[in-house]
């Protein structure tokens, strides 16, 4: 594969390294003459080697932008750029190759996107042959091996068929299948919503343990907070299409701002059953909120509130939220 012209890394204000970003990304689907935009003006940075995490409730578009990243889904407007190149546009055979090999995705049903009538050991080396990753039979074996070994799993696994793993063991194989290409970014879309607790928390290890040896950059979606507050950098907030708010992992949880994070955070479970008893669960009513700010004269933006905090507000929500910020 021939090599792609890259430019150096874009670094943000505090020197950081900027891997990829997302401009004003919308995805729009269509059903002959009807047109459903899933995805509004999204913007977002995913520095180098950081854990990135897309969170909303089911259908608020966060499996649609991480296959929008990795081109599964087209985009209907706006620039997604990796490496300094923009990808979501005609690229050339070598270009996307390159975006193929570097993006890698884990899908959130593992045994969907497992072929039934493949061995696992075919499986796994099927992006290592497709771009002639090894030097030999004996070379490719090894690095089968080794994927297998890295997630878990045992060298016998390799010529069983995926029917014959648990939900887990599928997911790690998906896992090893994408770890195997060497990738730059992994998409990582809700790998642990169909698994086990006590198999949630070896997939999570796993994943922390790729990032820490390999510096791995991942984009982690998932709808359960208390599950990214473990893994995440940052994690942005998604209602229905559109980023509502995005912080550092830290300052999310210990300021909230906008109404649908509360709402979110106020659904995570509490180890003490009388404190999970007694909490008042918070409850998101969009059009209420829209008309309380008056949102049809007074449209919305995304905007910095703090340092790398921002949220989806117009002027004099964002006012409110400035005035409230400051005394927490």
């Amino acid at each position: 594969m021939k090599e792609v012209t890259t430019a150096p890394l874009a670094k943000d204000e505090n020197g950081r390294e900027i891997l990829l970003q997302v401009r004003n990304l919308a995805v729009t689907f269509k059903n002959g003459k009807k047109e459903f935009r899933a995805v509004h003006d999204i913007n977002f940075d995913v520095y180098k080697g950081e854990t990135f995490s897309l969170v909303g409730e089911s259908g608020s578009g966060k499996t649609t932008i991480g296959r929008a990243i990795i081109r599964i889904n087209p985009t209907s407007e706006g620039d997604v750029i990796f490496m300094g190149k923009k990808i979501n546009q005609k690229l050339s055979k070598e270009e996307n190759k390159w975006v193929v090999r570097n993006i890698q995705m884990v899908f959130q049903d593992p045994a969907a996107s497992l072929n039934e009538r493949a061995t696992i050991d075919y499986i796994v080396s099927e992006g290592l042959q497709n771009f002639h990753l090894y030097k030999d039979e004996e070379d490719r074996k090894k690095k089968v091996m080794h994927a297998l070994e890295s997630v878990g799993l045992l060298a016998e696994h390799a010529t069983r068929y995926p029917h014959e793993f648990s939900g887990g063991q599928r997911q790690r194989i998906g896992i090893a299948r994408a770890m195997i290409m060497e990738p730059t970014l992994l998409i990582a879309d809700e790998p642990i919503s169909a698994l086990d607790v006590s198999i949630r928390a070896q997939v999570l290890n796993l994943l922390n343990q790729f990032k820490c040896e390999k510096g791995l950059t991942q984009i982690f979606i998932a709808h359960d907070l208390s599950v990214v507050r473990y893994i995440s950098d940052r994690i942005a907030v998604i209602h229905k299409g559109r980023i509502v708010e995005l912080a550092e992992t830290n300052e999310l949880y210990r300021n909230p701002m906008h109404p649908y994070t509360q709402s979110l955070m106020s659904a995570i479970p509490l180890p003490d059953p009388e404190i999970e008893k007694a909490k008042t669960l918070l409850t998101y009513n969009e059009e209420e909120h829209m008309a309380k700010w008056n949102y049809a004269e007074h449209p919305a933006t995304f905007r910095e509130l703090a340092n790398g905090h921002f949220i989806f507000a117009n002027d004099e929500e964002f006012a409110y939220y400035q005035a409230h910020y400051k005394h927490r």
